[in-house]
């Protein structure tokens, strides 16, 4: 499994910089390449320009798009069409997880109860299991 780690590209697209710095540098500690950025309406324009990560670990509430309209325009427009996006919020509610899902998402993490190492371990179960 660590040598797997080692090949992903992960994008983070949260506009709270603290959590931004803090999951960056976990991932790249963990041997992952990480783009961070805090706007989803700049990480789209990222993706559409041919940035195509392994992992796209996304916020729900952000002030410019929300994280169903990210996710809901990425898989319309086949940007990274192999990443498996993630949810990764604080919105813990059935409504919000089923609907992420149902958008396309690969899983969904509850940032309020996960401590930032469970985020990793996670993120990595997901994709393992999504391959």
């Amino acid at each position: 499994m660590a040598a797997d780690k080692k090949s992903y590209s992960v994008l983070l697209v949260d506009d709270d910089k603290f959590l931004l710095d803090m999951y960056t540098m976990k991932f790249k500690d963990s041997g992952c390449t990480v783009e961070a950025i805090p706007d989803p309406v700049a990480a789209l324009e990222k993706l559409r320009s041919g940035f195509s990560p392994s992992i796209i670990l996304l916020d729900i509430i952000m002030p410019s798009l929300s994280g169903f309209e990210f996710l809901e325009t990425v898989r319309k427009e086949k940007l990274a069409p192999n990443a498996k996006i993630i949810m990764l919020t604080n919105q813990g509610g059935e409504e919000d997880v089923e609907k992420s899902m149902k958008l396309g998402a690969s899983g969904y993490i509850i940032k309020a109860s996960s401590i930032p190492s469970e985020v990793l371990e996670k993120t990595f179960s997901i994709v393992s299991v999504a391959k």
